[in-house]
């Protein structure tokens, strides 16, 4: 029986979904947590990927709820991205399972090194957005935000980053107001994922709602604490652990594990 059917399997997909949950709250990330634990825990990749997704997305809707009081001011702009949001991530889920198992197992290694990138990067990005003043034109977002939501639906590591940088092109808010809005999306994101990820049969059920009930737990409570926490320790941290994840995934290709 492989580990992530054990207890002891299911009880790391639960601290995965904690985790997870928690840095996607406010810094984003979190797949660069859970993901690899899943992977680690003998499922392939194709399937802690659709796995994972499903498994955070309440997650994404407790980070949500979380962020409440920031949401008003700009729950216009959350309401304009949701067609462009649901269009990129059914695309990108449709995409992932047309994807021979080989050739993603082969693309894990990068994707997680892109998405560690943009978090590194994350504050450079938001600072050269807000100096250059480029995209504010609404139609600009929905077309980033569509690009955006194809990678979530593929493999949605880094997703979150890529949002909230996106999200300084062409939003006038501060980063609760923008996370609000992410974590909304993150939800739209990962339930267009599901349906696909259900009908294709990808979902490990026993870890998928281990993962769900830590993730519940970790986005609610990371969201009404970390609006008053600075994130650049927590993002840092994930970096770090981006860059080892990434030299091992590549191993593991090299390998032929």
């Amino acid at each position: 029986m492989p580990l992530y059917e054990t207890p002891t399997g299911l009880v790391l997909a639960f601290l995965g979904g904690v985790l997870a949950a928690a840095v996607n709250a406010f810094a984003g990330g979190g797949t660069l947590v859970s993901f690899p634990l899943l992977v680690f825990a003998g499922m392939p990749e194709l399937h802690a990927n659709a796995t994972n997704s499903v498994g955070l997305w309440p997650g994404s809707l407790s980070s949500a709820l979380g962020y409440r009081e920031s949401l008003p001011r700009v729950r216009p702009v959350l309401f304009r991205l949701v067609a462009p949001t649901l269009v990129g991530a059914l695309a990108g889920s449709l995409l992932l399972v047309a994807t021979p198992s080989s050739t993603f197992k082969a693309a894990v290694p990068w994707l997680i090194l892109s998405a560690t990138v943009l978090l590194a990067l994350q504050d450079k990005v938001k600072a050269w957005s807000e100096r250059t003043g480029h995209g504010r034109h609404p139609a600009s977002g929905a077309v980033i935000q569509t690009l955006i939501s194809v990678y979530g639906g593929y493999f949605g590591a880094g997703m979150g980053i890529m949002m909230l940088g996106a999200m300084v092109l062409f939003m006038d808010a501060d980063l609760n107001e923008m996370n609000a809005v992410k974590n909304w999306l993150a939800v739209l994101i990962n339930l267009a994922a599901m349906g696909i990820f259900l009908g294709k049969g990808l979902i490990a059920l026993g870890p998928c709602l281990s993962m769900m009930l830590g993730a519940i737990l970790g986005g609610y409570a990371s969201a009404r604490i970390t609006q008053k926490v600075h994130s650049g320790i927590l993002r840092t941290i994930v970096v770090v652990y981006g860059v080892v994840m990434t030299g091992v995934f590549i191993a593991r290709m090299l390998g032929g594990s």
